[in-house]
């Protein structure tokens, strides 16, 4: 009964339209009441949730990003990418998925480069001759690549749920080949679209222009390199390297490029400090519901559950991520991030996956619930800059859906992808 209340009331919770993070709180809570624990309980477990010291690396990151954006980062790297891919068939979809990456580099967050990027190449894209759709559709697919490059604070988070035996630096190098492919598999992606249409290409600027652009935008993407190599060597920590992320973002915006105002400044001040508080809120909300939900061993009788449907390894596999993959359609990534690790983890470390390669796998899943309806906060970006309906968007979107998910099994059954470039730092 306890477990009915818990799942069932967060479920309409959700139907009703409460926001994930109340709808967390509130579950547990109810489910506290029912069991005749005192309710200080829920606020002792919400309390200890978000006050984790690693957890400080998240509004760091959060707010070397929104310096970043509001520094015209996201202007310079488009021009870049355009110069290097705008050449190929469809070319503004190709430079939409470069500048994605390279973006990604800076920000680590999917939202801000749906509306970064998107806000520079959506526009541009329209104004060429290219479908709202495809344009969309790119943007928001690209998007994705942000989770895997690092600096990814979900990482962070994963590695946190994870109980912190996890090697951060690991998982930012894991993610950088799964980046990569994904790069690769949706720039062929919207190649083949664009051939299909009959988009043009762009003319291609020449070496010494490519080559003023990638001095313009280099001040930029060392921040990538600042961030890996420290972290990696062990100079600083996860949560340091966040902290030096601000510090260089300040530098570059304020005294290299002098695109960062007192109006810009505040913004990105207050823009990260809106964002922590909502991660952080839901953060805290899921590590209740998750106590609850370890409390009353639903992650054991999830793994049994499951066994008892098969004990294929391959289909095991293939179970988890589809169940993944529906509840990233009506859940944000933070809380299932929180909930979906306690209880897939030991599963899929039975079957024999690394528990760096997971994260990816986890990342890069809950990553494809940010870009599917009826949520999907990443394509509500990508639309609201395309001013086209989910809808009008998601009729056209099935060859980059099916380009994500094609990473993804790959991800899932080559552990190589994943943990090859980990392995050749120890």
């Amino acid at each position: 009964m306890e477990i009915t209340i818990l799942l069932g009331s967060f479920a309409l919770l959700l139907l009703i339209g409460t926001p994930v993070a109340f709808a967390l709180g509130a579950a547990a809570l109810a489910t506290v009441l029912y069991m005749d624990l005192p309710p200080l309980v829920v606020f002792q477990q919400l309390s200890s949730g978000m006050n984790v010291f690693s957890m400080l690396a998240i509004p760091f990151f959060v707010f070397a990003g929104d310096l970043m954006l509001r520094g015209q980062i996201a202007d310079r790297l488009v021009a870049l990418a355009s110069a290097m891919v705008g050449h190929m068939r469809g070319g503004l979809g190709q430079v939409n998925v470069v500048a994605a990456t390279l973006f990604g580099g800076v920000s680590g967050s999917a939202v801000a480069d749906a509306s970064a990027v998107g806000g520079v190449m959506i526009p541009q894209m329209r104004a060429r001759g290219y479908a709202p759709d495809y344009a969309v559709n790119v943007t928001a697919n690209a998007a994705l690549i942000d989770l895997l490059i690092p600096p990814s604070h979900n990482m962070i988070l994963y590695v946190i749920a994870a109980g912190g035996a996890i090697s951060v630096a690991d998982l930012f190098t894991a993610g950088i080949v799964p980046g990569m492919l994904l790069m690769a598999v949706l720039m062929f992606t919207a190649w083949a679209v664009a051939v299909r249409r009959g988009y043009p290409r762009e003319r291609f600027p020449g070496w010494w222009a490519l080559a003023r652009l990638l001095a313009a935008a280099l001040p930029g993407l060392m921040l990538i390199v600042i961030i890996f190599a420290g972290v990696r060597s062990g100079v600083f920590t996860a949560t340091e390297s966040a902290v030096v992320a601000v510090l260089y973002a300040l530098l570059v915006t304020l005294l290299v490029y002098r695109s960062l105002d007192w109006n810009g400044f505040v913004h990105a001040v207050l823009g990260g400090a809106r964002t922590t508080g909502m991660v952080m809120l839901i953060i805290g909300c899921a590590s209740a519901f998750g106590w609850l939900m370890a409390l009353l061993q639903v992650p054991a009788m999830t793994v049994e559950l499951m066994q008892g449907i098969t004990d294929n390894p391959l289909l095991m596999l293939l179970l988890i991520n589809i169940i993944l993959l529906v509840l990233g359609t009506f859940m944000d990534m933070a809380p299932l991030i929180m909930i979906g690790t306690p209880i897939f983890l030991p599963l899929v470390m039975k079957l024999g996956m690394d528990p760096v390669q997971f994260g990816v796998v986890l990342i890069l899943n809950l990553g494809i619930g940010l870009i599917t309806p009826p949520v999907g906060p990443v394509l509500f970006v990508a639309c609201a800059v395309g001013k086209v309906s989910m809808w009008e968007a998601t009729k056209t979107s099935l060859p980059f859906y099916t380009a994500a998910f094609a990473v993804l099994l790959v991800v899932t059954y080559v552990p190589a992808v994943s943990l090859w470039l980990p392995s050749l730092f120890h």
